[in-house]
């Protein structure tokens, strides 16, 4: 925790899914993660998953997911160790999701059901970043794509993994940038308090 936020490894990673319930049948459809340290991306992965499950009409609509894209992608089983392994170790790595909450449940409930254990890895949401960061009456709202629009962002959220992981790269630092000197570790990010 006391290592300075440049020499930290972040994965930042976003899922596309068939609903929202994790332990209740829905299940990832999409991968999209970037890695970063000092600013700099050392590799992005992306991969469709099978979900072995129709896409519900409201998903395609939202993601433009269809069913006919994922008959040949990869089952959860052949994806889900290969992005732990190119996450990198537990002691190095953190992980960083918008609304992480949601994309790690899914990530721990796949895990369960495979019965690989989950890497202890440190998770940062950047909603709650934001919410330290910028007053709430700078902003309407705390959605990625709110966000997006308030930092001018290159890459715009689309409800597709690897774009969104991108937007969400391009807000982390420029979250750390407001936040300025007074967080430097990571246990001073990982330990915000809304208010300060």
């Amino acid at each position: 925790m006391d290592r300075h936020l440049n020499q930290v490894t972040f994965v930042v990673v976003d899922l596309e899914t068939t609903g929202g319930a994790p332990y209740g049948g829905s299940e990832i459809t999409e991968f999209g993660a970037v890695k970063i340290r000092g600013g700099e991306v050392l590799g992005q992965y992306s991969t469709f998953v099978n979900p072995l499950s129709p896409i519900p009409i409201f998903i395609t609509e939202l993601t433009g997911i269809t069913d006919e894209m994922l008959v040949d992608a990869p089952l959860i089983h052949e994806v889900l160790p290969q992005f732990f392994d190119w996450c990198g170790p537990e002691s190095e790595t953190v992980l960083i999701a918008h609304n992480a909450p949601f994309d790690i449940s899914f990530l721990k409930a796949a895990a369960l059901k495979l019965e690989q254990k989950w890497p202890a890895y440190i998770i940062l949401d950047t909603v709650k970043i934001a919410r330290c960061a910028i007053d709430r009456d700078e902003i309407l709202n705390y959605k990625l794509s709110t966000l997006s629009q308030f930092f001018q962002t290159e890459v715009q959220p689309t409800h597709r993994a690897l774009d969104d992981a991108q937007t969400t790269v391009e807000v982390f630092h420029r979250l750390l940038e407001r936040l300025g000197t007074t967080t430097k570790t990571l246990g001073e990010l990982h330990g915000l308090k809304r208010g300060k």
